[in-house]
């Protein structure tokens, strides 16, 4: 394992009326001095989200402010970033030297810190958490639950067992509803998760919630098997993020099966199985 060594950040905000005060962070600089490493990232547009908070602001300013930014943090890391100035400056100071504090637009917030093994995966974290997760036109193109869920619908209508699927409410000291469930014995309920999420808290923060659901659920009124049918982040930058938030579905006393989506005709050839032996049962 790599060694973890610090680095600082700051965040590039842009105010449209200086009077009013309102910003909206647009870009992030990190520096990790040990390692040489002077990074930065910003939006490439205003987007959908910017664009209805600032209705008036002129856009194409705004990118080509924006390119000039990069382009000077760039020269700076490509002069500095690995020599004696990469060593004793910061985050802030070479943000500065990118684009001086005036009157403009763009600002430089407060700097922060941390410690890494990656700087550029760190770069890329903070700017999801700070800019990008929450721009609509983001979100929309990450994979939801029911895309998670859509390989293993497919796969049992090509079975023709998808009718045998119904939707069922666990109840105990709080209710869940499952949208695709079938009883043998006890309940088998299907629950779809993508985590494929805009930063690593959101992550984590489905994770806690169902595990909740799970402690919650014990001692049902009915007995039932839970399912957790997931799908990972795309890309490789939350794959750590992923990873925890498995082990957390995983702490509840295992009580829940954990199925990645790549396994979804294992899946379903094992629901196909236990099926057609319930009617073997049945009409003997």
């Amino acid at each position: 394992m790599s060694e973890r060594r610090p680095y600082t950040y700051v965040l590039l905000r842009y105010r449209h009326d200086t009077l009013a005060g309102e910003f909206a962070n647009v870009g992030v600089v990190l520096h990790a001095p040990e390692t040489g490493f002077l990074g930065v990232r910003t939006r490439a547009t205003a987007g959908a989200r910017l664009a209805q908070m600032f209705p008036t602001m002129n856009k194409p300013a705004f990118r080509t402010s924006l390119q000039a930014i990069r382009r000077g943090v760039a020269a700076l890391s490509t002069a500095d970033g690995g020599g004696l100035l990469g060593k004793l400056g910061d985050a802030a100071a070479f943000a500065r030297r990118a684009l001086p504090n005036d009157d403009s637009s763009f600002v430089w917030g407060p700097m922060g810190s941390g410690v890494t093994q990656d700087p550029q995966k760190t770069l890329d974290t903070l700017y999801d958490r700070f800019v990008g997760q929450y721009d609509p036109e983001l979100v929309e193109t990450r994979r939801d639950d029911s895309a998670v869920w859509k390989p293993v619908h497919d796969l049992l209508i090509a079975r023709q067992i998808a009718d045998k699927l119904q939707p069922k409410t666990i109840h105990s000291v709080i209710s869940v509803d499952f949208d695709h469930a079938w009883k043998n014995g006890a309940w088998h309920v299907y629950q779809p998760l993508s985590f494929d999420l805009a930063s690593d808290d959101h992550i984590k923060d489905k994770a806690a919630k169902w595990a909740g659901y799970m402690l919650s659920l014990k001692g049902a009124d009915e007995a039932f098997k839970l399912h957790f049918v997931v799908g990972p982040p795309q890309g490789s930058h939350r794959r750590e993020a992923y990873k925890r938030a498995l082990d957390v579905l995983s702490l509840p006393d295992g009580d829940a099966e954990i199925v990645d989506v790549s396994a979804a005709t294992s899946l379903v050839d094992r629901i196909e199985a236990a099926m057609r032996a319930e009617e073997m049962v049945e009409s003997a």
